[in-house]
C-alpha cells in the first residue's frame, strides 16, 4: 500500500455543539416542514458518507434517492401501513441497498490487491460482507445527513422484494432498509425512547 501523500491532520474531539447535533440531541423524524431538498445537497451528502470504512474498502451501498411523485408512487404500495404517511410526506426517502456483486468493483475500489475479488468469491461470503458494509454505509449516511442539517428518518417495515422490484430490477443489488431525509416537524415527535447504560451493553476485558 502507497503511503499518504500529505499528513494526516491530528484528529481532536468534536465540541459539544457537534455532538448535539449528531447524536445527544438528534431525533428520529416522523413529520416533515413542507422544504425541499436539492439534489446538489444530496450530491454532497453522498460525498461525504462514501468516505467511512468499509472492508477492503468494497463500498457495496447503493442510494436510490426518490424525490418525485411518481418515484414515491412506486414506492408507497411496498411500505408498511404504519411508515406510509411519513414516507409520502418526506421529501426525499433513501433507498438503501447492497450490491452482491461488490467484488466487480474491487479492482479499481481496492487496487493495491490484485486478488482481492476471489476473496468473495464463496456467495454466503459476499452475501455477509455486503450486508454488513451496506448496513455501516447506511449508518454514515444517517451522520452525514445530520452534519449537513438535514434530519432522519430510518425505518425497517417495508416488503423488500417488492422495493427491489421497483427500484432493481434486473441488477445484484438488494434493499437494506429505507431512510426518509428533510427538516423535520418537532410537533411530530415522540418522548425520547432510553437507552442502554454503558454496563448494560458494553464491557471490558
Amino acid at each position: 500500500m502507497q503511503p499518504a501523500t500529505h499528513p494526516m491532520p491530528i484528529a481532536t474531539p468534536l465540541d459539544d455543539r457537534a455532538l448535539d447535533q449528531l447524536f445527544l440531541e438528534a431525533r428520529t423524524h416522523n413529520a416533515w416542514l413542507d422544504r425541499p431538498i436539492e439534489a446538489d445537497l444530496l450530491r454532497r451528502l453522498w460525498t461525504l458518507a462514501r468516505m467511512g470504512p468499509t472492508s477492503a474498502n468494497c463500498s457495496p451501498a447503493r442510494v436510490v434517492f426518490v424525490t418525485t411523485p411518481q418515484a414515491k408512487a412506486r414506492l408507497l404500495p411496498a411500505v408498511s401501513k404504519g411508515n406510509r404517511d411519513k414516507t409520502a410526506s418526506a421529501p426525499v426517502t433513501a433507498v438503501i441497498g447492497h450490491d452482491l456483486d461488490f467484488a466487480s468493483q474491487l479492482p479499481r475500489l481496492f487496487p493495491h490487491a490484485p486478488d482481492a475479488a476471489s476473496w468473495f468469491a464463496d456467495p454466503q461470503v459476499a452475501q455477509a460482507t455486503a450486508f454488513r458494509n451496506g448496513s455501516l454505509q447506511a449508518g454514515y449516511l444517517i451522520l452525514a445527513a445530520r452534519s449537513l442539517g438535514l434530519d432522519c428518518g430510518p425505518m425497517s417495515g417495508f416488503d423488500a422484494a417488492a422495493v427491489d422490484a421497483a427500484f432493481f430490477a434486473g441488477t445484484s443489488v438488494r434493499t437494506n432498509m429505507l431512510c426518509n431525509l428533510g427538516y423535520g416537524d418537532p410537533k411530530g415527535l415522540f418522548e425520547r425512547s432510553p437507552r442502554l447504560s454503558f454496563d448494560e451493553a458494553c464491557r471490558i476485558e
